[in-house]
């Protein structure tokens, strides 16, 4: 029995269904299945290249029986030997193997992924696992859509951001790690019982903030931390906005209350240089 990979360079699953029989390789990956019988075990492995899998053939006389015992479903291993035509159906070529290495073991009856059908709410379990599975083989068609999406725009020169790079948000602790504004920091912003008003948007001149809540409970028009801003007199901010799952658009003390879906009809407006001071 050998168990010494040589310096042979290892090629892919994928390369190897494509590649002509008559040659030495050497292939890695993971276990998706192993059956046989007590002189011969065939070896599904698969190294995430592609879909498909390699089919691996092993005369279990050429192998120590513990050796063989650690290849199962999910373990980790690499094969050496000939590249053959295959006499069986399902694949053009497949491995005679010759030497046989284990990287990393796997207890079959821990192993979370089996042979039988899973659903897709059992693969949300193990999310960590579902690239070495077929179900997610669409993942691969998202990859080379958005690849040639990000190519073509790369070739007119254009260039890929990660956008906003700098918001007014104030959420999860990111205020602490720095801050962009014409507020005076000095002076606390104010702050409804969760920390913040919702949102702050710069109006388009850069000479006031618009600030924004969004109330889905029937006390939408309780909002202390909107009604501070707006009375604060060093903010000067002449008015804020509401947005609820009510139906109707009204004004009411400088602020205006609006159903959420309207978000999209607010417009930055220009303000006369001036107006308003920081």
């Amino acid at each position: 029995m050998l168990q010494t990979m040589s310096s042979i360079a290892r090629r892919k699953v994928r390369d190897l269904l494509a590649a002509e029989a008559g040659q030495e390789v050497l292939a890695k990956g993971w276990v998706r299945t192993k059956r046989g019988n007590k002189q011969i075990k065939f070896i599904a492995l698969n190294d995430g290249s592609c879909v498909d899998n390699i089919q691996v053939v092993a005369d279990v006389e050429n192998f120590d029986e513990a050796l063989l015992g650690r290849i199962t479903t999910g373990a980790s291993i690499w094969v050496k030997g000939q590249l053959v035509e295959s006499v069986g159906s399902g694949q053009a070529v497949e491995i005679h193997a010759e030497e046989i290495g284990v990287y990393g073991d796997c207890d079959p009856m821990k192993y979370p992924i089996q042979k039988k059908g899973a659903t897709l709410e059992y693969f949300r379990t193990v999310a960590h696992l579902r690239p070495r599975t077929n179900t997610f083989a669409v993942l691969r068609i998202r990859h080379a859509m958005a690849f040639a999406i990000h190519k073509f725009f790369n070739d007119k020169g254009f260039v890929y951001l990660n956008t906003p790079l700098i918001t007014e948000s104030d959420c999860e602790g990111a205020g602490q790690m720095f801050q962009v504004t014409t507020l005076d920091l000095e002076k606390p912003i104010p702050r409804n019982k969760k920390g913040e008003v919702d949102y702050l948007v710069n109006n388009v001149s850069g000479m006031t903030v618009l600030p924004i809540e969004v109330k889905s409970g029937k006390d939408f028009t309780s909002h202390k931390a909107l009604d501070r801003f707006l009375a604060d007199e060093e903010y000067n901010i002449p008015s804020g906005i509401v947005l609820d799952n009510e139906r109707e658009v009204y004004t009411k003390n400088k602020v205006t209350y609006m159903p959420v879906y309207f978000v999209m009809c607010i417009e930055r407006a220009e303000i006369p240089e001036g107006d308003y001071i920081f």
